[in-house]
């Protein structure tokens, strides 16, 4: 898995544990709902600068977003 998707992934799972829309998301981060969505689904690569606005608008670490969790079979 590319990074851009283990991103991607991270993102919408940790956007849907904090049970937040993308609405919702995109206004906390300051960021267009267009482009959260691009995030989410892989089509766009993210700046470290919004890395860091997601992280803080989830509460979770910057690390949080980019770490590979492997699937159990």
């Amino acid at each position: 898995m590319e990074l851009r998707e283990v991103f991607a992934t991270n993102l919408r799972r940790w956007r849907q544990v904090r049970g937040l829309s993308q609405d919702d998301l995109a206004y906390e981060a300051e960021v267009s709902r267009s482009y959260l969505s691009q995030l989410e689904t892989g089509s766009h690569d993210a700046s470290l600068k919004i890395i860091d606005r997601l992280a803080k608008a989830l509460a979770v670490e910057p690390a949080e977003l980019l770490k590979y969790h492997s699937r159990k079979r």
